[in-house]
């Protein structure tokens, strides 16, 4: 071709060599259509797949349980169970145990090992009926405690030296104290108070580190256990005393921390996997800590069912308030914690990180003189 028809510039050889910034995914114009229309066809093929394998899907070679599949049949059990414990503790109210309703307590100290259960039975026979025993390191030092009793700690010392005594083991009650209702009122007021304050540091935590609607989902599931277990105890009139209440608090910190997991899979799995729907996102999640739930609390179990057949009857009403939190706290992780924030619209745009106006890329548009006079 002839130089006439294209002229070359003088001084194109002083001007640096313009490139075009290649496209970041090298497929053109069409990138975004096209990889919707993939990510539409990897649910497709996935939702087909589950369709086979009675609800099971498969993502990126892995298997995902359709945990959201029974979502509604499960609230729907959670309303039943948490209404029926709030009937349960209106209408039949707590066994209070004597921490909270106040009583006799008494250090006793015996010559020989002694078996709770003689002690309790010894007592029974001499009129004191109720009676709580519970080991102070040794199995020949006793706390014993009763129901309020009428008379002073001098006048209640020698009948307790005399109810006391077992066959060829003398007992010799080294302190005694009366603890009056006062004080058992102020003590249940202040495990009213405790429960608040965890529950709504625990609302505060999430939601500093997560997101609300999480940290809602989460608080609700440690509301729902606590009321399950504390309607069990109402319905079957257990004893609620301060073991059972520390029970209780000891569940919402396991619950609080398997939920906790749980959202920080969600928050990972909403960052980095494109092309799925929420439910399907929390199907992924759920199914990616599923073996790390079943360790733990098969760990724990294995420690609550000793304490509830070998610790005595000291930890027996702590071990059954234990075992029925973690079957709720297992369970309210993730149909709870999980199905709720759900139902409240979470989604990817709640997870990602907006950059602030100050710290955004300024687009600079640079004139070159000597190129818009070539296209004159």
């Amino acid at each position: 071709m002839s130089s006439e028809n294209h002229p070359i510039d003088a001084n194109a050889a002083d001007r640096p060599t313009r490139r075009r910034t290649p496209r970041r995914d090298g497929k053109g114009a069409n990138a975004s259509a096209n990889q919707h229309l993939a990510d539409q066809s990897i649910i497709a093929q996935a939702d087909e797949f589950a369709e086979k394998e009675g609800g099971v899907k498969l993502i990126a070679n892995q298997k995902i349980l359709g945990f959201m599949k029974i979502e509604k049949p499960m609230m729907i059990l959670s309303l039943i169970l948490v209404i029926g414990s709030l009937i349960a503790i209106f209408t039949k109210g707590l066994n209070l145990g004597l921490d909270f309703t106040g009583g006799v307590s008494a250090n006793v100290i015996y010559q020989e090992p002694a078996k709770q259960t003689e002690v309790i039975g010894a007592l029974s026979q001499a009129g004191f009926h109720d009676a709580v025993v519970q080991y102070l390191g040794t199995n020949q030092e006793l706390l014993i405690r009763l129901p309020p009793q009428d008379g002073n700690a001098e006048s209640l010392t020698p009948l307790l030296d005399k109810a006391l005594d077992l066959p060829n083991n003398t007992a010799t009650v080294d302190s005694i104290s009366i603890v009056g209702s006062q004080v058992g009122n102020e003590i249940y007021l202040n495990s009213l108070l405790a429960l608040a304050v965890a529950l709504g540091m625990m609302l505060l935590y999430v939601g500093t580190r997560f997101q609300f609607k999480l940290s809602l989902g989460a608080v609700l599931a440690l509301f729902h256990d606590v009321i399950i277990v504390v309607g069990a105890f109402a319905l079957f009139q257990w004893p609620f005393d301060l073991t059972v209440l520390a029970a209780v608090l000891a569940l919402i910190g396991y619950s609080i921390n398997d939920t906790i997991v749980v959202y920080d899979r969600i928050r990972e799995n909403f960052r980095r996997v494109r092309g799925l729907s929420p439910t399907q996102v929390l199907d992924l999640s759920l199914t990616e800590t599923l073996r790390r739930t079943f360790m733990t609390v098969g760990t724990v179990f294995v420690v609550v069912i000793a304490m509830l057949f070998l610790g005595g009857e000291g930890l027996y009403w702590f071990s059954v308030a234990l075992f029925i939190g973690l079957i709720a706290g297992t369970y309210s992780s993730v149909y709870i914690a999980s199905s709720i924030p759900l139902r409240l619209g979470l989604s990817r745009e709640d997870f990602i990180v907006r950059v602030k106006p100050e710290f955004e890329e300024e687009m600079v548009v640079f004139a070159d003189p000597e190129l818009q006079n070539s296209k004159d």
